[in-house]
């Protein structure tokens, strides 16, 4: 087991989910409640790392977080180091990357929420911001939960992204995912294996959870 690749995994995953987080629940009830006539382009725009080839998606996160691009200058005169083979630039591909992973459940759960309910909230005294707290992040929870899971999940495995965007540096950018690529190469079958068979296991409580949280309440 790459134990150092197994921790940047970790640390890339729970950085991924944790910052994703509000972004995606911002993002997810705008698309459930809203009508506006960019809604369409926005659901695109989010659902295309869905359907993107990772080479391709990983070529224009190059550009766009390369030396030459503003971002990839404004990183560097900041800190003096390139962002792209790095894992801060690991970090910005995998939030793009893992985007649709986190709205997606969320906004099916945001949806499920009815208007009236908010509505009664409403008229009962609560504040907007009340009401969110306390009427729709109790309801929209198995939502929030799956999406949670499911960007954790995917970006231990996640793979050509990372390999274009980080590379395979030591410590730095090389996961779990690239670390089972190099023991293939090296004919390392043990290693490989044993690598992943805890990604095997991790996907499958994952998808465990979801199908759970997905599953509709009994009724009593």
């Amino acid at each position: 087991m790459d134990w150092q690749a197994l921790s940047l995994s970790l640390q890339l995953a729970s950085a991924t989910a944790l910052l994703l987080l509000p972004a995606a629940v911002w993002l997810a009830r705008l698309l459930a409640w809203s009508a506006w006539r960019g809604r369409a382009a926005l659901e695109a725009a989010i659902l295309l790392p869905l359907v993107l080839p990772p080479t391709v998606l990983g070529y224009y996160l190059l550009l766009g977080l390369g030396g030459a691009s503003p971002l990839g200058q404004a990183y560097h005169a900041l800190t003096g180091r390139q962002l792209v083979f790095s894992f801060d630039g690991l970090l910005v591909a995998s939030l793009i990357v893992n985007l649709p992973f986190a709205v997606q459940p969320m906004q099916r759960s945001f949806a499920a929420i009815p208007r009236e309910l908010r509505e009664a909230a409403w008229v009962s005294g609560l504040s907007r911001w009340q009401t969110f707290l306390r009427i729709e992040l109790p309801l929209a929870w198995p939502g929030i939960a799956a999406a949670l899971a499911l960007s954790f999940t995917h970006t231990l495995g996640e793979f050509g992204v990372v390999l274009m965007v980080g590379g395979s540096v030591p410590g730095e950018t090389r996961t779990i995912a690239i670390a089972i690529y190099d023991q293939v190469q090296a004919f390392n079958d043990a290693a490989a294996a044993g690598m992943s068979a805890l990604l095997l296991a991790l996907s499958f409580v994952a998808v465990i959870v979801v199908s759970r949280l997905g599953r509709p309440a009994p009724r009593r």
